[in-house]
């Protein structure tokens, strides 16, 4: 089941959308005034439903005290496992309020929480924290959703009982050792749109002692959509060659194949007296070129492409002894080779030019141990956890060489090791009051950081209804990646650790009817100041060099809400819906006097987010509706409204059709969907045009 923190009246952001809508409508299509007018309308609906089924609520029960006042966003199944060709990015865009920065599929796409940026969220999978080392964030578009079965998102000090670093929040993956008895298999064959290929197969075998399972995901596509591009013109000339107009041309996406080949391998024993030993290996081969940008209006052939080969694997052992304790340690291994080329014909003809050949090598050594005990009367709940990363990175571009010719190549060969570890006492009194206190501590290469406390709070309002209250306060901080401290040229190894104070608050309710529905929702307010950021400055030498320049103050509120509606017994309505509203401002000193930054929003950072999904599932039938929605992000940090100082908001609609079919020993699986219903024209990045719509189409058999 989906645990989603939501709103409970509607109201408190119904004038902000308001706000916003009124602001842009002239550039907003007529459909996606009716979209909002919809979001608004089921949202009150829910909470109107809420309302008058109150006094049919029946008592809460006691709480998992590891979520002691935590603000938590859990994904299910149906999310995860929609088609194979969904990538975390996409996952994350439809079914929650963060903010994913997107230059297209197969290519970089980040995820931010409120109002940070992608280097304050961490991510972490099966424990093992899958940041970059060297650009300290995540490629979600290389995170296939079916290699995914558990995924939560922890907001803001929320993620401190997990891991360091996480000013903004963190996001969780793992995998899971559930499997049907026996042996089982799954194919799934995808057609898109620019001739796009996804496969996808899945192993599986279980008893009561072993579980394997096998996944592998095939993906190619030349990416060569149409689009139109705005920062073109073409002048319309008359029989007299005399200029009468000008248009937009329609281009090409031009250099955006991409290939990706990812295979994971798990292996699970439990030896039925509370043991379980795992062991997960996923191994990524990928080769995309990167596209050129609309302003490039060069002639010349060019090759401009990025491969990857990425291995990460981890060895678990679990240990639960009954109600009493437990531990869960784990080692792995990660090896990462990036290689970039890029190369142009000189002169606009004749042979291909090497301009970057960029490689850079990562093997990252981690362990982990965590131990959880309660007391006998289970009001008392202490934990304790320490992981290490130790990380190798080297780094250069192997077309910058000394004078001599030597291998001093232009580029850094650095070791680090990343220690961090937390207690935490929990105590729940009675099943209505809730408290927690973390402490953290963490050290990069030979600086520590400042004790990291966290404080959580959480309580039972009112048993009809389960209306909870929650609030936690912290400290955090984050330390520079290697690429801010060593990179050449530009590097600075003296940058000071970004460091954050946050603190939030917010209400809940879960009402519910068996049989009829289920609703829950929540509203949460948040306020979090962010010292010393980073940030990539031009300097007078011609290159860039990062500097901490800012402070941030982020705030806003994020609500969301879950109903299920039972319309008869054989037709399933669910709908979910997310809406954020944060601004992230820069309260720092202005850098020189012609500094406009200051007082104005942060670039790349919408003020608003939201996303609704809706399912309708009709015996072998289903029905899926998703929407989300970005308003306006500036380029600037002087939030200039020049054409290329801002892109406008831009509405998102996908609805996906599907078909079940259950034959003696085979299931069939169909489904079509269409991405950008309403061929909606927009853009994610600045000259990074997306496409409009497309189409596929899944067949999947089972066994």
């Amino acid at each position: 089941m989906k645990t989603y923190d939501i709103c409970r009246d509607a109201r408190l952001v119904r004038p902000q959308i308001t706000q916003r809508v009124s602001q842009d409508a002239r550039a907003v299509r007529p459909y996606t005034l009716k979209l909002c007018l919809i979001f608004l309308c089921i949202v009150h609906c829910a909470s109107c439903i809420a309302q008058r089924s109150l006094r049919e609520v029946t008592v809460i029960g006691r709480r998992p005290m590891r979520e002691i006042g935590v603000q938590k966003t859990r994904f299910d199944s149906l999310a995860l496992k929609e088609n194979v060709a969904l990538s975390m990015a996409d996952v994350l865009t439809y079914n929650s309020g963060i903010f994913v920065k997107s230059y297209g599929r197969a290519t970089l796409s980040t995820v931010a929480f409120r109002g940070t940026s992608p280097s304050h969220t961490q991510v972490t999978w099966n424990g093992l924290n899958i940041n970059s080392p060297m650009l300290g964030m995540t490629d979600f578009s290389t995170i296939p959703s079916y290699f995914v079965d558990n995924a939560s998102l922890l907001h803001g000090s929320s993620s401190v009982g997990e891991t360091g670093g996480g000013l903004g929040g963190l996001v969780r993956l793992g995998t899971a050792a559930d499997a049907p008895d026996g042996f089982h298999g799954q194919y799934v064959q995808g057609i898109g749109s620019f001739s796009t290929f996804d496969e996808y197969l899945r192993l599986t075998f279980h008893n009561e002692r072993w579980t394997s399972s096998t996944r592998v995901v095939y993906s190619s596509s030349p990416n060569d959509y149409k689009y139109t591009n705005h920062d073109k013109k073409v002048n319309i000339y008359d029989d007299n060659h005399n200029i009468v107009g000008q248009y937009h041309p329609t281009e090409r996406n031009v250099s955006g194949a991409f290939k990706g080949f990812h295979a994971l391998q798990e292996v699970y024993y439990d030896d039925q007296n509370g043991n379980r030993l795992g062991l997960n290996a996923w191994y990524i081969n990928s080769n995309r070129e990167l596209p050129i940008l609309t302003t490039d209006y060069a002639d010349t052939d060019f090759d401009n492409r990025q491969r990857e080969q990425t291995l990460r694997t981890v060895l678990s052992w679990g240990h639960n002894r009954g109600r009493g304790w437990n531990t869960d340690i784990r080692g792995g291994y990660v090896y990462t080779a990036l290689a970039y080329d890029y190369k142009r014909a000189v002169g606009g003809e004749g042979p291909m030019a090497v301009m970057t050949r960029s490689r850079s090598y990562v093997n990252t050594f981690f362990g982990r141990a965590e131990g959880n005990i309660y007391t006998r009367d289970r009001r008392w709940l202490f934990t304790a956890n320490i992981s290490a990363h130790q990380n190798l990175v080297r780094a250069h571009d192997k077309n910058i060489v000394t004078t001599d010719g030597n291998d001093a190549i232009v580029g850094y060969d650095k070791g680090r090791i990343d220690l961090s570890g937390a207690v935490s006492a929990k105590w729940q009194p009675n099943s209505r009051l809730g408290m927690s206190v973390v402490l953290r501590r963490e050290m990069s290469g030979t600086k520590w950081a400042p004790i990291i406390p966290a404080f959580f709070i959480d309580g039972v309002i009112s048993r009809k209804g389960n209306v909870m209250a929650r609030a936690s306060v912290s400290r955090n901080y984050r330390f520079p990646s290697l690429n801010d401290m060593y990179f050449m040229p530009g590097g600075n190894p003296d940058l000071k650790s970004e460091s954050g104070f946050s603190y939030d608050a917010g209400i809940s309710f879960d009402i519910g009817r068996s049989h009829v529905y289920a609703l829950s929702g929540s509203v949460t307010w948040f306020d979090s100041y962010i010292d010393d950021w980073i940030l990539w400055l031009p300097t007078t030498k011609g290159f860039f060099s990062p500097r901490n320049v800012k402070e941030v103050h982020a705030y806003g509120i994020e609500t969301k809400a879950e109903l299920s509606v039972q319309l008869r017994s054989d037709l399933l309505l669910d709908l979910n819906g997310s809406l954020s509203w944060t601004p992230s401002v820069n309260r720092g000193e202005p850098m020189t006097e012609a500094d406009k930054s200051v007082g104005k929003q942060l670039p790349y950072v919408p003020r608003t987010s939201a996303s609704l999904t809706g399912r309708l599932t009709w015996r072998t039938w289903s029905f899926l509706y998703k929407w989300a929605h970005y308003s306006r992000r500036f380029t600037m940090s002087s939030n200039e409204s020049t054409l290329t100082g801002h892109l406008p908001p831009y509405y998102m609609s996908n609805i996906v059709l599907g078909k079940k079919i259950a034959l003696r020993n085979v299931g069939l699986d169909f489904k079509l969907a269409v991405n950008n219903l309403f061929n909606e024209d927009y853009l994610s990045v600045l000259s990074r045009p997306m496409p409009g719509i497309n189409f596929e189409l899944f067949i999947g058999i089972s066994i």
